[in-house]
């Protein structure tokens, strides 16, 4: 789990469901896959947060020229992510791609790490639980809904990327009328 979260291509909802379904065959205990998804998951958020509070900064200022990032903007980004940012972190972990870069961006925006640990802790314990609670709870329905799921990730990904932008452009716009 503390790699999936660090970032690397690790299948982190599938092993959570699959967890579950463990836990449903009785291969597994309830409270120990739970307790150990938990614990890999904080692990790994929580050295991301250390990382960006270590090397984002300077490295998307050493980088950011290169990326189109200016100081301006990332202090915009920096004060957004101190107003909303602990919503990130919670729900975060819902969104695929999101939950890596979450922490590192808290970390490079210098939140404090009780605020950054309070919102990213129980949005973990949220996430593990509701992912091994699907695998066990989907018990012989396994194959099909692990079909679904797959089926659907994509669309809902895209469905979500395809809202972001729309939500910036929109900004963008009253922004703009705003200045002018």
């Amino acid at each position: 789990m503390a790699f999936g979260i660090l970032g690397l291509p690790v299948p982190d909802e599938t092993i959570l469901a699959f967890s579950g379904f463990f836990v449903f065959r009785g291969h597994l205990h309830f409270i120990p896959t739970i307790v150990s998804a938990f614990l890999g998951s904080i692990s790994g958020i929580s050295l991301s947060f250390f990382i960006g509070s270590k090397f984002g900064t300077r490295a998307l200022k050493r980088f950011g020229p290169f990326l189109h990032v200016t100081d301006e903007k990332l202090e915009k980004v920096h004060k957004w992510f101190e107003k909303q940012g602990g919503w990130l972190l919670f729900f975060g972990y819902f969104i695929p791609g999101v939950r890596h870069i979450t922490a590192i961006t808290a970390g490079s925006a210098k939140t404090k790490f009780s605020i950054f640990a309070g919102f990213a802790y129980s949005g973990c314990l949220l996430w593990t639980n509701s992912f091994v609670l699907l695998g066990y709870l989907s018990g012989r329905n396994w194959e099909k809904l692990k079909d679904k799921i797959q089926d659907n990730i994509l669309p809902a990904i895209l469905a979500a990327t395809v809202l972001i932008i729309l939500y910036s452009i929109v900004k963008n716009i009253f922004a703009n009328r705003n200045k002018g």
